[in-house]
């Protein structure tokens, strides 16, 4: 009895806890909605704009029959084979980054002066020339960067030239929001090209016998062969890994370098992410033929894999970086005479 009366109380107390946080939340967000000026202004506009791009706002239809640019970037973001490209899920998890960076800056935000501002409009022409251009021309990417151009434009026609500033970052990761599709092939195929020799070497080094041919791995007994594809050559994790380090470096460092070294360091740490995942696919095809090879390959947890090293190496590589503050000197006791 007494121990289902303490499982009962720390319910009660998570529950509380919970509720607590849940209501902390919401008067944050009453707090910060109610400091922010020209709301109406800036909502009403950008309606306006997000229905320009939904009925005009593709012009090609040799895949999908529909003006809207809007369902365009979410069907490329979640498509896994068939539509689109596959290696651009990142376009869906960028607008989920820019709005929780935003309520993780929202005190810096709405400290900023903030007032109408005429030359925000200048922003909005530039995004409504480069869509008319991409509309014509049907290259939906320029739609997609004159999209993301024009909202930048009404934040600075609602809020001003300030707030446009402190908001670069983390706007400008909706860039992400771009799909390479087939403009990513000059990285993708040194990418495939550097991931196969190495897993090539480190089998030989641990004397597994493994022919290359090309992008191939195949075992020499015949127990497998495997075609390291574009989406295996990890455009996929280097994009994610460099999207974490940007976001990573700019929120702990304020110096330039520190910035640059993480976000340079985040290729390397994909490349050898990637790499574990191809030599487990490889040793599982070594122990249990292609079957099991492939099992492995398609397995959601192990596709996880070449995020986990990136990802732990990346923050001990923040710790290493991070900014110490200078010990303020201790001051010299004082002798008081006796």
């Amino acid at each position: 009895m007494i121990s289902y009366l303490r499982t009962c109380n720390a319910l009660l107390v998570d529950n509380q806890s919970n509720i607590g946080i849940l209501d902390e939340f919401q008067t944050d967000l009453m707090d910060g909605w109610r400091r922010l000026p020209n709301k109406r202004f800036f909502f009403i506009l950008l309606v306006g704009w997000l229905a320009l791009f939904q009925f005009l706002g593709n012009s090609t239809f040799g895949y999908l029959d529909t003006h809207s640019l809007l369902k365009w970037i979410y069907l490329l973001g979640t498509a896994s084979s068939g539509i689109g490209e596959t290696d651009d899920n990142q376009m869906m998890i960028a607008p989920l980054v820019v709005m929780g960076l935003f309520w993780w800056k929202r005190n810096e935000l709405l400290s900023q002066p903030m007032s109408t501002w005429a030359p925000g409009l200048l922003l909005v022409a530039l995004g409504l020339i480069l869509h008319i251009a991409g509309y014509r021309l049907q290259q939906f990417r320029i739609s997609i960067v004159a999209l993301f151009v024009g909202i930048y434009g009404l934040m600075g026609m609602a809020w001003g030239p300030k707030f446009l500033r402190a908001s670069f970052f983390p706007f400008f990761l909706f860039a992400f929001c771009v799909p390479l599709g087939t403009l990513a092939e000059f990285i993708t195929v040194p990418l495939r090209s550097m991931a196969v020799s190495i897993v090539v070497f480190i089998a030989h080094l641990a004397h597994m016998d493994i022919i290359r041919r090309g992008n191939q791995l195949i075992d020499p007994q015949g127990h497998f062969q495997y075609e390291v594809a574009a989406a295996c050559g990890g455009i996929r994790s280097l994009i994610m890994t460099v999207m974490l380090a940007i976001v990573f470096g700019f929120t702990m460092f304020k110096s330039i370098w520190r910035r640059l070294a993480l976000i340079l360091l985040a290729t390397p740490l994909a490349i050898a992410g990637n790499v574990l995942r191809l030599l487990i696919v490889v040793v599982a095809g070594k122990m249990g033929g292609q079957k099991l090879g492939d099992s492995v390959h398609d397995n959601a947890v192990i596709s996880l894999l070449p995020y986990v090293p990136a990802v732990l190496l990346l923050f001990w590589i923040g710790s290493l970086l991070e900014e110490k503050v200078p010990r303020a000197k201790l001051a010299s006791p004082v002798e008081v005479p006796l």
